[in-house]
């Protein structure tokens, strides 16, 4: 079985090459831009008629909330065309896809965990472009499986936990913002996830049951809960101060509601979804082993 990993290069791309060795029945397929554009129909449709292709994972996506903003083309082209490109090519190919999207889809502004039926309302550029790029994917491939996470980490890339180890050496003190609420994610997670949902699906093809799933670690914090905690772990010495988010403003608005109910995932995957101190806790271990 050949399974194409689309955006290889980011957090979510590298650890699931990291557990690839877990599954030597399969045959791995690692795309970025560099070596395939999604974005280009000719492209794709090339690449298809060169590999059978049996899983689709696309991983890629333009993550720059702000930039999305005043770039709103690539935005487009990466977040909304290359899901619907990949989605068409993956249906003719008879290939199950799996597309990852964001809890920006939603407005942000609940009081209880969104769950998969809530109306979706994006406030920005990033999360308008997502919301898109899922709803081309199910019309071009009813076989599509759309994971929406959050708040995503790991020892790969640019992200929060790796932001604050290093301004947590650098100054005495941080102003994090305590009224944005979320679901920490390690990256290695949702990459696990993804696994089991394919593998599940290997054995019995009714076990890829299609459709809208929300994935992030167990329980809830603020980023401000979310930097003390870093800090603990690491054992690094640097005050975190708690501030509203109208003292960092920013282009894009932030969801202030962030939490999503997994309990979908979990019963139609049989999913178990770990605890987001337990798996942040890892992660600074594997960081400061490097």
């Amino acid at each position: 079985m050949q399974i194409l990993i689309t955006g290889a290069n980011g957090q979510l791309g590298n650890e699931i090459n990291r557990l690839k060795e877990d599954f030597p029945q399969w045959n791995f397929l690692f795309t970025d831009v560099d070596t395939l554009d999604i974005t280009n129909e000719i492209s794709v449709q090339n690449y298809f008629e060169a590999q059978k292709v049996d899983f689709v994972v696309n991983c890629a996506a333009y993550t720059a909330v702000d930039k999305a903003e005043s770039d709103y083309d690539l935005a487009h082209r990466v977040n909304a065309l290359a899901p619907q490109i990949l989605a068409r090519q993956s249906q003719r190919a008879g290939a199950r896809f799996i597309h990852v999207s964001t809890d920006y889809v939603f407005a942000g502004d609940a009081c209880e965990p969104y769950a998969e039926e809530d109306s979706p309302d994006p406030q920005g550029v990033y999360g308008k472009t997502k919301l898109e790029g899922e709803q081309l994917a199910f019309k071009e491939n009813p076989n599509t499986v759309v994971l929406r996470t959050a708040w995503l980490y790991s020892a790969f890339g640019n992200n929060f936990v790796k932001t604050m180890l290093r301004l947590g050496t650098e100054r005495d003190e941080l102003k994090v913002v305590f009224d944005q609420i979320g679901s920490p994610t390690y990256a290695a997670d949702l990459a696990k996830a993804i696994l089991h949902i394919i593998e599940r699906s290997a054995r019995n093809a009714v076990h890829f049951i299609p459709g809208i799933y929300h994935f992030t670690d167990e329980g809830v914090a603020s980023w401000f809960d979310f930097a003390l905690t870093i800090f603990e772990l690491a054992n690094v010495n640097c005050k975190v101060v708690p501030v509203l988010s109208d003292q960092f403003p920013t282009p894009a608005k932030r969801p202030h509601y962030s939490v999503l109910n997994k309990s979908k995932v979990k019963t139609n995957f049989e999913l178990n979804i770990p605890y987001w101190k337990d798996s942040l806790k890892e992660c600074i271990k594997e960081l400061r082993d490097k």
